[in-house]
């Protein structure tokens, strides 16, 4: 291969940011055509905290107090038992409590027991299930984001699909990346050394195409694909148009189905063409838009899909440039990875939102590979979840990457069934009170992917499979009626709504207490004299329940316990010397007070 002539020309710098747990090294890089925020470049194998275990969240446990038990008394219960909330899930009226280690069997099986208490239970960490065992694939939002999962049902990608990798060269000892390498070409130097000079391609390439499903490290969309690393860019991890272009057809070339491009070149006629020439031997090419913050206003370049990047609520992030050259908008912040070196890090950027779209075609051709290139780009298109404006934007294009259906639509059974959902409980025109379970049924001909409770049109709670299952406290609603209807969605996203059931909540007025607690000091005796440490013995009760003891001596107050029948410690070694008046005051929820009598004692 010819030296290319790497003399006064544009050149190119990638978009991207990874950033990795090894807080202590940071440098920030120059982009050209505009600013990118500080790059963290490290191996995140040494500094990562080590994932959790299946098992139990430690000091922490998931109470849910019954439903007439009052604020202060939830409190109260949760004190008496060394527990302390620190977060509540409002739409189920579940608390997370933290309780010190040594205390947790004991303060569980009392809470469990307790009249005040529907369910307690440890806070369990479980084990994903139907999805790959890479030890980080937990953290990877943007996989089930984009339907990743439900794509690898039908396929997770064939070793006769060759994903071209144009970048700064791949780290081929990676081991999420080593059974994956083909020979491929320095372009850039005009020999076979394809080692990552920088540091980026290895990242792009672990999104697109790592090794997956083997117990170790990240997952990525087309597992089954081989890779071709070529390099293109210089040791300071800038390209031109024409390696670009050289990179291009020498994938072209050598086999290559699908060719990743991370840098901003889509508006390159020279680019273009070599595109056009990767396309015309059966081949898509994946670009990054650019993280510049800008509008690119040339025109479409109908040979590549230009990627714009989003975050986990689906919004196009600050940074990624749009234009009327944006075909699709994919996942692009914070994307586990690979790293030079062996390590796994955070990217940031288009450059890594392009290689979700490369991994995608991948999957497409694996599952068709009689698609022609004009094919697969119209099935990634036709496909995405539809995004901003109804139709094409310039912000998301054609919508965020669905790989699931596009896969699905690859193999000619596009999924166009929407779930069905029931109201199994409460039925239609009945009356309710209380707590009352609320029940959904769902079914679709591929599987249901999410259930929401809609009261009045207003989203109320979530579940991830049927039957769920839900619970709505009655008593802090108004009595009259209510609309409850349910929504079941599958993974192609289509939309199941259930029959509205009106319901009629009926709950009695509630009973006002006056009656005030009792209370008596049963020790010391009155009369009697004291000397040093003293236990001051307390007997309250309540129709309702007691909710606070308080000890008040001389007059003034002394301590306070949540118990019905406290035991006060008094220290008098410090008191004058003669009588002293011991009162103690009982308290109800409902703000009744009772006093016992004084019990007078001598020092």
């Amino acid at each position: 291969m010819k030296q290319l002539n790497h003399g006064p020309i544009r050149r190119i710098r990638f978009p991207f940011r990874i950033q990795t747990r090894t807080w202590a090294s940071a440098a920030t890089l120059g982009f050209a055509r505009g600013t990118l925020a500080a790059v963290l470049i490290a191996s995140l194998s040494a500094a990562s905290p080590a994932m959790a275990a299946p098992g139990r969240a430690a000091e922490r446990l998931l109470v849910k107090p019954k439903a007439h038990v009052s604020e202060e008394d939830v409190q109260n219960t949760f004190a008496a038992h060394g527990a302390v909330e620190t977060e509540s899930l409002h739409r189920i009226g579940v608390r997370v409590l933290r309780v010190r280690p040594d205390r947790l069997k004991t303060a569980l099986d009392a809470l469990r027991r307790h009249a005040n208490v529907e369910f307690a239970e440890p806070d369990e960490m479980l084990a994903p299930e139907a999805v790959p065992n890479d030890s980080y694939y937990s953290s990877e939002w943007h996989l089930p984001k984009i339907g990743a999962p439900a794509a690898w049902d039908l396929t997770t990608g064939s070793s006769s699909v060759i994903i071209a990798i144009l970048d700064t060269g791949v780290d081929g000892t990676h081991p999420e990346l080593s059974a994956k390498m083909l020979p491929g070409w320095n372009v850039y130097d005009n020999n076979s050394d394809t080692s990552d000079v920088y540091g980026h391609g290895t990242s792009v390439a672990g999104v697109a195409a790592a090794t997956s499903n083997n117990g170790a490290g990240v997952a990525s969309v087309a597992w089954g694909c081989k890779l071709l690393p070529v390099r293109i860019s210089d040791l300071n991890g800038y390209a031109t148009y024409s390696t670009i272009a050289s990179g291009l057809t020498y994938a072209a070339d050598h086999g290559a189905r699908v060719a990743n491009v991370s840098f901003r070149a889509s508006d390159s006629s020279t680019v273009a063409s070599a595109a056009q020439y990767f396309q015309s031997k059966g081949g898509v090419v994946a670009m990054a838009a650019g993280n510049e913050s800008t509008f690119v206003s040339s025109a479409d370049n109908p040979y590549v899909l230009t990627v714009s990047a989003t975050d986990s609520n689906d919004a196009l992030t600050s940074w990624s440039n749009t234009g009327n050259n944006i075909d699709l908008a994919a996942p692009g912040v914070n994307i586990y990875t690979t790293t030079r070196g062996g390590g796994y890090g955070l990217g940031t950027g288009t450059s890594f939102a392009a290689p979700l779209v490369a991994g995608a075609a991948g999957l497409v051709i694996s599952a068709n590979p009689g698609l022609n290139a004009q094919q697969v780009q119209d099935i990634l298109k036709q496909n995405a979840d539809d995004l901003g404006t109804a139709g094409w934007d310039a912000s998301y294009g054609a919508g965020r990457l669905n790989v699931y259906k596009a896969v699905r639509a690859a193999l000619g059974t596009a999924d166009t069934t929407a779930p069905t959902a029931t109201m199994a409980s409460p039925t239609a025109r009945s009356t309710v009170s209380g707590v009352v379970p609320i029940n959904i049924n769902a079914t679709d001909n591929v599987g249901v992917t999410r259930i929401e409770l809609y009261f009045d049109g207003m989203l109320v709670g979530t579940g991830a499979s049927s039957p769920a299952a839900f619970s709505w406290n009655t008593t802090v609603y108004a009595n009259g009626t209510y609309t409850l209807q349910a929504r079941a969605y599958d993974a192609a996203g289509n939309v199941g709504t259930s029959v509205a059931v009106s319901v009629t909540v009926q709950n009695p007025a509630p009973i006002t207490d006056t009656v005030a607690p009792t209370v008596r000091i049963t020790s010391p005796a009155d009369g009697t004299y004291v000397a040093r440490n003293v236990s001051v013995y307390v007997q309250a009760g309540d129709n309702a329940g007691v909710s606070r003891v308080d000890l008040y001596i001389d007059g003034r107050y002394y301590a306070s316990s949540a118990s019905a029948s406290p035991v006060f410690g008094w220290n008098t070694r410090r008191i004058a010397r003669g009588a002293h008046t011991l009162q103690a005051y009982a308290y109800d929820a409902a703000g009744n007070v009772g006093a016992s009598s004084s019990v007078i004692v001598y020092k």
